[in-house]
């Protein structure tokens, strides 16, 4: 049974009834570790402070040359004999470097580190979907997929073996995983999130927590590495759809939502967090005060660590103006609550910085905290006496058993969002017409974040995994798959550049198929350069599927993307439509055994998707926004029109709901509610279903949500098998923020509802409260 309380409950202003309160501070306090973090904090210079809150790129300590990456003496001299940097990331742009080269790099940076500082340097690396980062890792789906599974324990598995692998490199920290809300299809960032609901990512992102990290923040062991649990906050809804770019959020969405998922990180021990690049209302959370420390730090009284966004300390004044040049820029920041500056490209940050302190800018207390938070971060990571990790400690790096788990993760992964007079699953012996730009790319399967940032080179170095096409083919049977791409990506360009070839060979080949199964999707991007201005599928992919479909063979479309693009008009053409998502290394693989029937469809949309440009709506969508014909009135005509809804997604079986049975018609807002309801598999193979409990308010003091999420769990059924589900949530889960700020809990009538089953209850009386974090 999954659920969990987002509702922030907090000592400090907890009404009698709370049923969970938080224990503050989030994360216990070691006295160990805080004795030695004050020990060490007092011998240090402030030019040693300043250089713990100070991160650069590796590639100001080396440079490339005829045999890829090395590092300079000269520059490790500089940056940690001069400015003393306290950590390290990324990874060189124009290759991926193995294990065995990081564990070269990594310990000359520490050596160098001890040497002229006897702190050791922390390295981070964005290892978002597996070890993107090293060689030959282990890539897991993207958290989009991982979302659709409904199944936390992929989460937390998936960053389990991620955090070995990434060990194994000599690194001990990531920044991941992403909690944004992906709640704008045209974000080019969409896919890095566990889809649009706060509870999902919630409970995706807790999961994912404790598999990186461990059980015990305090003392994390050398399987397992630091989390920077990004980007906090409100980033996923930039109005313009355009990646940092400024967000417009009503103040409950932001309290209720937005904040929800990150809370959940840190009550499980979330050691870092990474900052959303651009403003909420006006306002860069990168100078956000309230956000930074009120929120994170005072009222939780959270002692991790907070770190910038790519150069974001200078974008105060570059981009969003609230600053009048660097100098100033760094002041704003730090006295908002930033700890750790990535300050990719120069070290000119230490200089200021001091500058600041002697002028009395920032105050020496507010140096001594960010520095002692990065002291604590690498003590709690066993730096100071293990400053490496290596792959001789680590054999099960990439092996079998992890390769074997990410793929059975790609299977449970995979939306069947139409199946229409059975097409599926494929028979042996089916002749397939495989055709479109997904089909045969590794790259698309990875998406970004996969070897290098934009995902590049990931056919270079993915080519020992199977593409679509190639599983198909060893599935099937090669002489009965023809391949004609049609339509392929330029990954010279642009990534959504494309070459169209005339159609008439595909057509051609389509009068021997018995099935056209037809790619389509986007090439792998990452932030910025995959921001749109059309959210329509490309007019090629399209017209492609039209000219397939006057052939009267039928059509499987495969949907390879990372974002919901519009495909209204060519949709009612297709038989079967499997949406993959970003699948990773065995994406293939996963798909060829659900088209085969050897695997059965689980997965369920984490997300909305849109039928039009103009109906942009996630599932909770405000119950005003669907308007129709009132009595008396004229037809406003406001109506939500989408392509698929939120949780949808079929299967081979069928399972029906019965017995849906709440355990009290009538509480008060210190009551817990009990859910139960009876899942049969009522079809002729094995299957999982994932079970979503939903809630809705009939009536607020603020225009009500149309649904919430407040619980899901997964079970596998065996045909003709009956399973109870049981969820128990707190009645103070069915609260809200209201226009004063508040949390209230009304009285008045709610329906839960399980599948096709609903039932009503009513709360008693009403209470509001205050947390101090609002």
């Amino acid at each position: 049974m999954l659920r969990k309380s987002l509702l922030p409950l907090l000592a400090l202003a907890l009404p009698a009834f709370a049923y969970e309160p938080i224990t503050l501070p989030v994360i216990p306090s070691d006295p160990a570790i805080e004795k030695k973090v004050s020990e060490t904090l007092s011998r240090m210079t402030l030019d040693e402070k300043i250089g713990q809150m100070t991160q650069i790129q590796l590639d100001i300590l080396g440079e490339n040359g005829p045999d890829g990456f090395r590092l300079v003496p000269a520059k490790l001299d500089t940056i940690f004999g001069v400015y003393k940097v306290g950590s390290i990331l990324n990874a060189p742009y124009s290759y991926c470097l193995d294990a065995e080269t990081w564990n070269v790099i990594i310990p000359q940076i520490q050596e160098a580190s001890m040497k002229y500082m006897g702190i050791p340097c922390i390295y981070g690396l964005d290892q978002n979907h597996g070890t993107t980062y090293t060689n030959g890792g282990t890539l897991f789906p993207q958290n989009l997929n991982v979302a659709a599974s409904f199944n936390t324990e992929i989460a937390r598995r998936a960053a389990e073996i991620t955090a070995y692998e990434t060990r194994a490199s000599d690194c001990p920290w990531t920044f991941s995983p992403t909690l944004d809300l992906a709640r704008d299809p045209r974000w080019p960032r969409f896919w890095e999130n566990y889809g649009e609901d706060p509870l999902v990512n919630a409970l995706m992102g807790a999961a994912a927590v404790r598999g990186f990290q461990g059980d015990d923040p305090n003392h994390i062991d050398g399987n397992h590495i630091a989390v920077s649990v990004k980007h906090f906050m409100g980033y996923g809804v930039p109005f313009s759809g355009k990646d940092r770019t400024p967000a417009h959020i009503s103040p409950s969405d932001l309290r209720e939502k937005h904040f929800a998922p990150y809370l959940e990180a840190i009550k499980n021990g979330a050691l870092t967090v990474m900052v959303n690049s651009s403003s909420i209302n006006g306002t860069p959370v990168h100078a956000d005060w309230t956000l930074l420390t009120k929120w994170l730090k005072n009222d939780l009284q959270w002692d991790g660590l907070i770190v910038t966004d790519w150069a974001d300390i200078n974008n105060l004044y570059t981009r969003e103006k609230v600053a009048r040049d660097k100098k100033d820029a760094i002041r704003i920041a730090i006295n908002a609550g930033i700890d750790m500056a990535m300050e990719p490209y120069k070290v000119d940050y230490c200089t200021i910085l001091r500058e600041l302190v002697e002028e009395g800018s920032v105050s020496m207390e507010r140096i001594d905290d960010a520095a002692a938070r990065a002291l604590r971060l690498k003590y709690r990571l066993g730096l100071f006496d293990h400053p490496n990790t290596t792959l001789k400690e680590h054999p099960d790096h990439a092996s079998k058993k992890f390769r074997k788990e990410a793929l059975e993760s790609a299977v449970e992964t995979m939306v069947l969002l139409k199946n229409e007079n059975s097409l599926l699953p494929l028979s042996q012996g089916t002749r397939l017409l495989v055709t479109g730009p997904t089909a045969n790319s590794m790259r698309s399967l990875n998406g970004g974040w996969s070897y290098t940032w934009q995902g590049h080179l990931t056919d270079s170095y993915a080519k020992d995994y199977n593409t679509i096409l190639e599983a198909l083919s060893a599935t099937f049977g090669a002489a009965n798959v023809s391949y004609v791409p049609t339509v392929s990506f330029n990954n010279e360009g642009h990534y959504e550049d494309e070459t169209v070839s005339d159609f008439a060979p595909a057509l051609k080949a389509a009068e021997k198929a018995d099935v056209i199964v037809a790619c389509i999707g986007e090439n792998s991007y990452c932030e910025t350069p995959g921001n749109l201005t059309d959210l329509h599928l490309s007019a090629n992919q399209r017209e492609m599927v039209k000219a397939l479909a006057k052939t009267g063979k039928p059509i499987l479309l495969v949907i390879n993307e990372g974002r919901p693009r519009i495909l209204a008009d060519i949709e009612p053409l297709a038989q079967a439509v499997v949406d993959v998502i970003i699948p990773g290394n065995f994406g293939g693989d996963a798909l060829a055994l659900l088209l085969s029937g050897k695997r059965n469809f689980s997965a369920k949309l984490p997300f909305t998707y849109p039928r039009e440009i103009n109906s942009l709506v996630t599932y909770d969508y405000k119950v005003s926004e669907e308007v129709g014909k009132m009595e008396g009135v004229y037809d406003y005509d406001a109506r939500v029109n989408v392509q698929w809804p939120f949780g949808y997604g079929k299967s081979y079986t069928t399972f029906s709901y019965s017995n849906l049975h709440v355990d009290k018609h009538q509480f008060g807002p210190s009551d817990m509610l009990t859910v139960t309801v009876d899942i049969t598999n009522t079809g002729s193979v094995d299957g999982k279903e994932a079970v979503l409990l939903y809630s809705s308010d009939h009536v607020a003091s603020v225009v009500p949500d149309n649904k919430r999420l407040r619980a899901f769990d997964k079970l596998a059924l065996m045909p003709g098998e009956t399973r109870a589900v049981r969820f128990t949530i707190p009645a103070s889960d069915l609260a809200f923020v209201n226009a004063q700020g508040q949390w209230a809990l009304e009285a008045g009538d709610f329906t839960l509802s399980v599948g096709p089953l609903s039932a009503t209850v009513s709360c008693t009386e009403s209470y509001t409260w205050t947390t101090p974090n609002i």
